[in-house]
């Protein structure tokens, strides 16, 4: 049985219609990359997920159909959401906004932000830092830290490499991966198509807020029309 599953999402900002009917579904300890050219319904599809925006058609998780989606909801069923921009408080330290990660299960044990530390052990040498005085790549891996003390079941990355250096990027993809293969569900929209498809297991291609490709990520990678349009050869 699938983790999720979308059965003609619909969602709508205002009279443009964002997305047209999303079907796909995404396996238990899956890792699944959404391409698309900008627009083409990735973002939307990611909140629709989380709950903040509104949608009709269906969004099941473990088979069950998800009635009520907030992202408070969403986030205690096991759905954590790094959105584009990363979304970190700013003015709090490092410490403080893995704290708040943690926040679903209580408080944030010294065994959990060990844990992640061993992930980011730079952001355990910028702990009393405030997050706004962090560099880019320092601030994604921040937000990715602060996902994961909320130990979800299912993790949504949007663009989690905008803006970075090559080589902090895959270490963020790299981080993914071994998220991954400890049992996390990871669905990332990316730009560069080339490293989430080396990342990813399964992929999805979306244009004009439609699914019009779907299949391993490596059958993908060999597809003339995915290597044309988004790998650039």
């Amino acid at each position: 049985m699938a983790l999720l599953e979308l059965r003609d999402v619909e969602a709508r900002y205002g009279e443009i219609r964002a997305l047209h009917g999303v079907t796909l579904s995404v396996g238990e300890g899956d890792f699944v990359a959404l391409l698309g050219a900008n627009g083409a319904g990735k973002t939307t599809t990611l909140r629709a997920i989380s709950g903040t925006v509104r949608t009709s058609g269906d969004v099941l998780l473990d088979g069950q159909k998800l009635f009520r989606r907030t992202p408070e909801a969403m986030a205690r069923r096991g759905v954590a959401h790094v959105p584009e921009g990363r979304g970190t408080f700013s003015t709090l330290s490092v410490l403080d906004n893995l704290r708040l990660g943690a926040w679903v299960h209580g408080n944030a044990s010294p065994r959990d932000l060990a844990h992640v530390f061993e992930f980011f052990p730079l952001l355990y040498e910028r702990r009393a830092q405030q997050a706004g005085l962090l560099s880019g790549g320092e601030q994604q891996m921040l937000a990715l830290a602060r996902a994961m003390m909320a130990k979800p079941r299912l993790l949504l990355l949007d663009e989690p490499s905008l803006g970075l250096a090559p080589l902090i990027a895959r270490e963020i993809f790299d981080v993914l991966v071994r998220m991954n293969e400890s049992g996390t569900t990871v669905v990332v929209v990316e730009q560069n198509a080339t490293t989430a498809l080396q990342a990813a297991q399964h992929a999805f291609v979306l244009e004009t807020g439609r699914v019009v490709l779907g299949g391993e990520a490596s059958d993908l990678q060999r597809n003339e029309s995915v290597r044309r349009s988004y790998l650039g050869y």
